[in-house]
């Protein structure tokens, strides 16, 4: 594991901006909270969460860290935006969240102190915003048991996913705020399976996700060619 943080402080600073209307349903954060159950009825299909140690790589303001915990899953959220923690924290707390806590850490610093401790990991629209995304699943692959359940989510890199995420989400239907995507950190599904590959993390299951602006509804379907979802497993033996 490197001793430098992989994390780009620009990136830090624009979701810590932003932490305080992270749990407002009609901010900036409106995509998140509208796709949440989606990512969760996928992840509870493969993996029921139930009685699972989870551990939730760059959880922000805890979304999806707390949904993971209200479906009965011992959680842990990690991230390194210091604001969006708090504001995770003190959602928990108000909200009497059960089993989740929070921690300033980065998934290298972590695989470093509790390898192979946890049943499931979860890195959900974070890969897109690290100098490093190998890293992380490298970390990832690191963190969860042998036999366990990594899930990654992130955008794809091509002219449409370009143009719908960046041009679209971002400067036409002001759906997100303008910089918050960087074409060139995208991923394609081929790469991100060679990084999974390379760590020893077996490509199980992947998904799209879209979106139809005049009804404002997300779904889960077999088109990849902007957001997806994968599913992968940490080899056995």
């Amino acid at each position: 594991m490197t001793s430098q943080v992989n994390a780009d402080p620009a990136e830090l600073a624009k979701f810590s901006e932003l932490a305080h209307r992270w749990w407002d349903p009609e901010s900036e954060f409106r995509p998140l909270h509208q796709i949440n159950p989606l990512r969760l009825d996928w992840i509870q299909g493969l993996v029921p969460l139930q009685g699972q140690r989870v551990l939730d790589v760059g959880c922000g303001g805890g979304i999806l860290s707390d949904a993971m915990a209200r479906a009965g899953a011992q959680v842990t959220g990690i991230d390194l935006a210091t604001k969006a923690l708090k504001v995770a924290q003190l959602h928990a707390l108000e909200a009497q969240t059960p089993h989740v806590t929070f921690r300033e850490i980065s998934a290298e610093a972590l695989a470093a102190e509790q390898s192979a401790s946890f049943d499931v990991v979860t890195c959900m629209e974070m890969l897109e915003h690290v100098p490093d995304p190998a890293s992380v699943v490298r970390a990832c692959a690191t963190l969860v048991k042998p036999g366990g359940w990594v899930f990654f989510s992130t955008l794809n890199r091509n002219l449409k996913s370009f143009m719908l995420a960046i041009v679209g989400a971002e400067y036409v239907l002001n759906m997100l705020p303008r910089g918050t995507h960087e074409y060139a950190k995208f991923i394609q599904p081929s790469e991100l399976a060679g990084h999974c590959r390379a760590v020893g993390l077996e490509w199980q299951k992947t998904r799209g996700l879209s979106y139809n602006p005049l009804t404002r509804r997300y779904w889960l379907n077999d088109d990849t060619s902007v957001n997806y979802l994968v599913a992968t497993q940490r080899q056995a033996g």
